[in-house]
């Protein structure tokens, strides 16, 4: 590990990452945004900062610093030399213009969308939603005066226009839903949000830059889980705010006010210029780094840092088996006796299949639902019958993972929003792993049987699955 003392003189955190456009994905992802020695005795792996702050190199450094006309180091809760590596290296795999580490999903879509919105605004989302994102739209931001409305039909153009309002100041959506892998047209959803001259912010933890760039189709923030796919081994929480490029922020709303004062009007913080003026297209990203992330504390530790970078360097060899396993599982497991319904995007049968095969033309991602026939019983046996996938609630593991989302992740939503999110008493939700294919089959077939059995016998659910089935 590297401490502060080892380099009195900051390392140099660049305003945009470094660009390697030359090079495929999975070369961007082992040097994409690698600091360059041009001694040529540079580390090769990322070393681990392991200082709270830095030293100043005088009086007029640490005053450029704290103003923000330099980029360089101050303080380990605003940035460290470690999170600035994984930073270039996902911005650029993004394809984005600047992208900020905190410290789990839910802290970048929390960053992300503060840095965004305040009393008074209006967030437009989708309806299909992971449900801690859908949690604190509806009761944390309702404490700050955040107004939220959920589509319900998100592959509509016309289902969001018709909830908009003067007050709108972002829409959010997944790039693929979960549990129900539905694929988000995001051209046609950012034509609405810039029709509306706000930005479309988008959650792509399922899908992964591998498998989908949203910046490239209109998006113009993305957000991350970096605790799923990207980390993919389960030993790290993290979570990344990606910027793009093109939309204006200081534009002017209907009345000829700016649409987004925190970003355009001048700062008491930046003595009386604005985020705007002071950096231009990275307005928007500057001011959740210092105003909101820095703020707000949700620090992601530099050793978590290295871990995720570690696991972005093999991103899209496990995506490929991931997605390569899950559509082959999915196809069986749909033509099972037992099973009612796989939702997946690979599938012909799924509504998003089209948008699937223009968006995911590298696969549909290794999250799918299953919902049985024999409903909450079956699934109980069904989960307890598994040996391979572990029972837990988490996803993007290297380790194929099983949860019954009725009881867990859905159990405080009614009946009817389950429904509509396509969780069912029978539904279960699984993230294929990296294992070999065959053995998989081999441990769902065995499980399906048992749920078969339990369906026969007229088993009950029990505890905590009866509970949240009904």
């Amino acid at each position: 590990m590297t401490a502060q003392t080892v380099r009195t003189t900051p390392l140099p955190r660049p305003a945009r990452p470094a660009r390697t456009a030359r090079h495929g994905f999975s070369t961007q992802q082992v040097h994409a945004g690698a600091d360059v020695d041009p001694t040529g005795h540079g580390d090769r792996v990322a070393p681990v900062h392991v200082s709270a702050g830095f030293r100043f190199e005088d009086a007029s450094d640490a005053a450029a610093r704290f103003s923000g006309e330099d980029d360089g180091f101050v303080y380990s809760r605003i940035a460290n030399p470690t999170t600035a590596a994984l930073e270039r290296r996902l911005a650029a795999l993004e394809g984005g213009v600047e992208a900020l580490v905190v410290g789990s999903g839910q802290a970048a879509i929390t960053t992300a969308l503060l840095g965004l919105l305040q009393s008074g605004d209006h967030l437009l989302a989708s309806d299909h939603l992971y449900e801690g994102s859908r949690g604190l739209f509806a009761e944390n931001f309702a404490r700050f005066g955040i107004e939220v409305d959920f589509v319900h039909d998100h592959a509509d153009p016309g289902a969001w226009r018709r909830l908009l309002r003067p007050t709108t100041r972002a829409l959010f959506a997944e790039s693929l839903s979960n549990p129900r892998n539905e694929v988000l047209d995001v051209v046609a959803v950012a034509g609405v949000a810039h029709g509306a001259g706000v930005p479309l912010v988008v959650d792509n933890t399922l899908a992964t830059p591998y498998l989908l760039r949203p910046l490239e189709h209109g998006a113009d923030v993305v957000v991350h889980s970096a605790s799923k796919f990207l980390s993919g081994h389960g030993t790290a929480l993290g979570g990344v705010v990606v910027v793009g490029s093109g939309f204006g922020w200081d534009r002017l709303d209907d009345a000829g006010a700016p649409r987004f004062p925190q970003l355009a009007e001048p700062s008491a913080m930046l003595g009386g210029r604005s985020w705007t003026d002071l950096h231009g297209e990275r307005a928007y990203a500057q001011h959740a780094r210092h105003h909101v992330a820095a703020r707000f504390g949700p620090v992601l530790s530099p050793f978590s840092a290295f871990l995720v970078q570690q696991g972005v360097e093999t991103l899209s060899l496990r995506m490929a088996q991931h997605c390569r396993s899950a559509a082959l599982l999915a196809g069986w497991l749909e033509r099972h006796p037992g099973v009612a319904r796989v939702d997946h995007a690979s599938l012909a049968s799924s509504p998003s299949h089209l948008r699937a095969r223009r968006y995911l033309p590298r696969g549909s991602g290794s999250v799918l639902a299953v919902t049985l026939r024999g409903g909450a019983p079956a699934a109980r046996r069904f989960i307890e019958a598994l040996q391979l996938f572990s029972h837990m609630t988490h996803l993007g593991d290297v380790r194929s993972l099983v949860v019954h989302p009725a009881s867990t992740t859905h159990a405080h939503r009614t009946e009817a929003e389950r429904e509509r999110a396509g969780v069912h008493p029978g539904t279960v939700r699984l993230s294929v792993g990296i294992e070999d294919v065959e053995d998989l089959q081999a441990d769902l077939r065995r499980a399906l049987v048992a749920a078969e059995l339990a369906t026969a016998h007229g088993d009950s659910l029990e505890g905590s699955l009866e509970g949240g089935a009904a």
